[in-house]
């Protein structure tokens, strides 16, 4: 059996009330969990909470304690209710600065001065922070271990891309799954002994039915390959003996 890998963690957080009213339908977590498994950085956790200095400055500071790496979304924009500069730069007790580079992209932009006022709360950003490049307009930020992005799905996609290569890396989470038309009451006590037998895999069941029928999609995750396929072999072993046939493997 191969040795636990190294895992670099993350966290996700979610800002805006928007999300959180279900006005706005989140796509960010999904792309984010993908584009950083890509980079070797799993997300452990994800957090939304409102526009609300308090609960912004709370999660910051309780997941940037708990997780290699923290991401946010939302709240970077020149309205008044784009606070995430303001509760960031608390979190870590630094003032905001305004940040000649991005002051400079603004102003080339001519504004009306009530406009350009406003544009220019995009140049904050805490005082020790540098920037994470956005080729789609202003940069987001980033201080310490907490990276600050848009919450528009386009751009925020537009940041992670341009951090490639500047993330501490990990070990790349593969899959395997295979589904089979038995039920989780079936499969609980084989499916722990397999579990048991790979505590270093993270095995998941998916519970469905559609057609009349119950089923149970079984879902492997790890970063090592021949751990995963013998787990999938004896996963199938399992199906078989329960009266079952696999079905839809897939490898990712």
């Amino acid at each position: 059996m191969s040795t636990t890998p190294v895992r670099v963690s993350a966290a996700v957080l979610i800002i805006g009330n928007e999300i959180l009213s279900g006005r706005t339908q989140d796509t960010n977590l999904a792309y984010l969990a993908t584009k950083l498994n890509e980079y070797g950085i799993q997300i452990h956790e994800a957090r939304v909470v409102p526009d609300v200095e308090d609960a912004i400055v709370e999660a910051v500071n309780a997941l940037r304690h708990r997780y290699d790496y923290v991401f946010t979304t939302g709240g970077i924009g020149p309205t008044h209710d784009d606070i995430t500069a303001d509760c960031v730069a608390k979190a870590f007790g630094v003032p905001l600065v305004v940040n000649e580079e991005i002051a400079a992209m603004l102003r080339k932009r001519p504004s009306p001065p009530e406009v350009m006022e406003s544009r220019m709360r995009m140049a904050r950003i805490p005082e020790g922070g540098d920037l994470v490049r956005n080729p789609l307009g202003p940069p987001g930020f980033y201080i310490g271990n907490v990276y600050v992005m848009a919450g528009i799905p386009q751009v925020m996609q537009a940041m992670i891309g341009a951090l490639d290569g500047q993330l501490r890396r990990g070990e790349t989470i593969r899959s395997r799954s295979v589904t089979a038309h038995l039920s989780e009451g079936q499969i609980a006590r084989p499916l722990g002994d397999i579990q048991n037998r790979y505590p270093h895999i993270d095995l998941g069941s998916y519970p469905f039915y559609r057609k009349d029928v119950y089923g149970t999609t079984l879902v492997m995750r790890g970063s090592v390959e021949a751990d995963l396929d013998a787990m999938l072999d004896d996963v199938r072993q399992m199906i078989v003996a329960l009266g079952g046939t696999p079905l839809n493997e897939e490898r990712g």
